[in-house]
């Protein structure tokens, strides 16, 4: 029992050991490699890396709830393309000309509910049609980049809203507005997956769906709710982050759903589902960002950096299978 407790504590505290190692390792290469006058760890700098860990974070929370239940989606990068476009454009439309700057709420109102809609179309098709969802993602990955791309050509989609940039440009207590959405959006999701029936039920079925069946648990409904989830906050991140961008290309939003499933298996979350946590999530999310940053600190291109990433995933993955190997072998003695 001892033993279970230490390798579990060791597991959930590697992700912050690997934060610390390139904090130290990045602070220290900097000093011969660095490209920029600023230190590493440079307080601006630090408060720079949460904002722009935002808006992978805000997914990645949604993603952990998605591979906890034991699915994946694959689609995320697309409705955050489709949502920022509906964000930007819905405040040119006509019918809104009158409301002056109320149109704010109103097009976030719509980017949300395009994200939760698109998101239970995902969880509506594994639900009825029992199709893997890395199939049914992968399809609507390349449906939904299709409709940004029919919508608007290959243009970008603008609109500069001077309040909403001013809004997403604030800072409360020293953090930026992205970085204050990415806190409330963990902290709601830890909530949810640590003291709500919903989030038991999320770990069940992804630990075996058919017991979770025969213990009464509505397996169809519940998955539904999760792609709604990731699909709002998939829309969310696109609000939070075009709010100030003001602009959407066509391509927005590639390569997001491979950035955000390292995050969280990074973070310890089992692609087979039945394990995970929002705050190992949290901390994927920032090693990531603090990755990507410390090399391009140190003037590594971004092809390199692609592939330290992958190699750190690989060799991550790898890790979890060998223990996961080793943790059986002990159960049959």
């Amino acid at each position: 029992m001892q033993a279970g407790k230490l390798s579990k504590y060791l597991k959930d505290g590697a992700i912050w050991g690997f934060i610390v190692f390139e904090l130290i390792f990045f602070s220290v290469a900097g000093e011969f490699f660095s490209v920029s006058d600023k230190a590493f760890m440079d307080g601006d700098n630090m408060l720079l890396l949460l904002k722009q860990s935002a808006p992978i974070g805000i997914i990645a929370m949604g993603m952990t709830i998605v591979m906890v239940n034991g699915n994946i989606d694959l689609s995320v990068g697309a409705i955050y393309a489709i949502c920022a476009v509906v964000l930007l454009d819905s405040m040119t439309w006509a019918i809104f000309e009158g409301l002056g700057n109320w149109v704010i709420p109103v097009a976030w109102c719509l980017a949300l509910l395009t994200g939760v809609v698109l998101g239970a179309i995902n969880g509506l098709i594994v639900w009825k049609t029992g199709v893997d969802a890395f199939i049914v993602t992968l399809g609507s990955m390349l449906g939904f980049r299709g409709l940004v791309f029919m919508y608007n050509g290959e243009q970008p989609t603008s609109h500069l809203n001077w309040t909403l940039v001013d809004f997403a440009e604030a800072q409360i207590l020293g953090l930026h507005t992205a970085t204050w959405f990415l806190l409330i959006v963990t902290a709601a999701i830890w909530f949810l997956m640590n003291r709500t029936v919903h989030g038991r039920n999320a770990y069940a079925i992804g630990n075996n769906r058919e017991a979770a069946v025969n213990a009464g648990i509505r397996v169809g409904p519940h998955m539904m709710i999760n792609f709604m989830i990731i699909g709002f906050l998939a829309a969310l991140s696109a609000v939070v982050f075009y709010s100030e961008s003001g602009s959407v290309n066509p391509n927005d939003g590639q390569l997001y759903e491979l950035w955000v499933i390292t995050a969280v298996v990074l973070g310890g979350t089992k692609l087979t589902g039945g394990a995970g946590s929002i705050i190992s999530t949290f901390g994927g999310v920032i090693a990531i960002q603090l990755l990507r940053k410390g090399l391009s600190h140190i003037g590594a291109d971004t092809s390199t950096v692609n592939l330290v990433i992958g190699l750190i995933l690989i060799a991550v993955l790898f890790l979890d299978r060998q223990l996961n190997v080793k943790g059986k072998e002990e159960l049959k003695v």
